[in-house]
């Protein structure tokens, strides 16, 4: 097969060479051109009687949206596209508030030639950072939910009207959602190609606290983040901190809860964002804002003092990718976590087990174990449906769950402190359908499951 090395694959490469070694640089670039070969998305608007059908539907919901977007010399082609883009929702109940810190009047002057009154305008006296500048937005917010949009992208037509729909789904349920997020790709400088979509879980705290999978589409109760606030110290990731921050009051001030507590979060499944890539962003060139994760790194920090969890966070050779190393272990800072499991390997060192789905279907299966995955979360820390027994940490509570279902005393292995299934447990015993079981009664008692994929097992054989 014939691979074509792009111009900014190889400057992506030589950075993370220089970075992290010839080996994973290595894998790195290998990965990175197989994913791109095998890419065939294709972004597909709605036609225009489901458009139609949306702006009718709409009339049912009475929620006002406070769109915030803060400016600084945008270019006049972007600023337009991101007016139109919102101008054009299928729900029309919002507010565009625009704080501009522009030296110039480029801003002004575009702003000027749109008649429509939802659009609000404030000229800031001296550019403060995009915190400050985003918070001089926040002030003018009236709306029932608020949402992010940087000054150079652009949302998706059903945007407002997904999310209006995602909120009245879940006020029938007597559920007030506190946070909403979607899908999203990006998009060239000109809007002429749509690639890397961004198809992410629903909501998953242990992903979160190793990077801003949520990202765009944003949108959150607009009490919450005005009482939250953007700050400065976070400039780069300021909604990466607000995120956390807002995930962290959710959890409430409990700090030795035992049982994992739901939160009024959710995920709709859809792009309704495009962000824009060009030399200057962080989406085109990561390593243009290195200030940007090393705040994320301390967003992270004060989410971890915040609830009084110790460990030490430390940046992956990805870029604004994060691994926390809890002392002394994970299930010692976290009452809400029993079971932490790992990832089994072949002798080709590809993954064949390890993190399944509900039902037992593997996730990242045959995957090079040097190999990031989709979105680099093979690589991640997360919670997890189901994992397997025999690579895997429990508490003291998990440890009793797999008692009673095995009838024998709980083990652990005494070079590392796993489970000691080989001990334990006869050869022919169905170790997926067993897994499956002790899962499923770890999470009935209101348990995380986490996975970490450092933990790992050679395994030919998953059945």
């Amino acid at each position: 097969m014939t691979k074509i090395i792009k111009v900014n694959n190889l400057k992506k490469t030589l950075r993370y060479l220089r970075k992290n070694g010839i080996r994973r640089a290595y894998y790195a670039m290998r990965e990175r051109i197989e994913t791109e070969i095998s890419d065939d998305y294709t972004y597909k608007p709605l036609d225009v009687s489901s458009l139609q059908r949306q702006r009718e539907d709409g009339k049912r919901f009475s929620i006002k949206f406070s769109i915030l977007v803060p400016a600084y010399e945008t270019r006049e082609e972007h600023l337009r596209a991101m007016l139109d883009s919102v101008l054009a929702q299928t729900y029309g109940n919002f507010e565009l508030i625009l704080a501009d810190a522009s030296a110039g009047d480029r801003v002004e002057q575009v702003v000027k030639t749109y008649s429509d009154d939802r659009i609000m305008y404030r000229r800031l006296k001296q550019n403060a950072g995009i915190s400050a500048n985003t918070n001089q937005a926040l002030m003018y917010a009236t709306g029932d939910y608020a949402g992010l949009l940087d000054h150079d992208d652009v949302l998706t037509q059903d945007a407002l009207y997904q999310v209006a729909a995602c909120i009245a789904e879940y006020d029938a349920r007597d559920i007030q959602l506190q946070m909403i997020y979607s899908d999203e790709d990006k998009c060239d400088e000109y809007q002429s190609r749509y690639f890397e979509v961004n198809r992410k879980p629903d909501f998953n705290v242990d992903l979160l606290l190793t990077n801003n999978y949520i990202c765009h589409f944003t949108v959150m109760k607009r009490q919450l983040m005005q009482e939250l606030g953007l700050r400065s110290v976070c400039d780069g990731a300021q909604d990466y901190d607000l995120i956390l921050r807002a995930v962290s009051m959710m959890l409430g001030k409990d700090k030795l809860r035992t049982k994992k507590k739901e939160i009024p979060v959710a995920h709709i499944p859809r792009v309704l964002y495009h962000w824009r890539c060009h030399e200057q962003s962080t989406a085109e060139n990561p390593a243009s804002k290195q200030y940007a994760y090393d705040a994320g790194k301390r967003a992270l920090e004060d989410f971890l003092r915040s609830r009084g969890f110790k460990g030490m966070v430390s940046h992956m050779p990805h870029l604004g990718f994060y691994r926390i190393e809890y002392q002394p272990d994970l299930l010692a800072n976290r009452p809400d976590v029993a079971v932490v499991g790992g990832r089994l390997i072949d002798k080709k060192n590809r993954i064949t087990g390890g993190l399944y789905t509900e039902d037992g279907t593997p996730i990242y299966l045959g995957l090079h174990k040097e190999y990031s995955g989709y979105m680099h979360r093979a690589v991640l820390q997360q919670e997890a449906e189901m994992i397997d027994i025999r690579c895997m940490k429990a508490s003291m509570a998990a440890e009793g769950i797999l008692e009673e279902l095995i009838g024998l005393p709980y083990l652990q292995h005494p070079g590392t402190g796993r489970f000691d299934w080989k001990d334990c447990l006869k050869e022919d015993v169905d170790f997926l359908e067993l897994s499956r079981r002790f899962c499923q009664k770890v999470r009935e008692q209101g348990y995380r499951i986490v996975w970490d994929p450092e933990m790992t097992e050679k395994i030919d054989n998953i059945k």
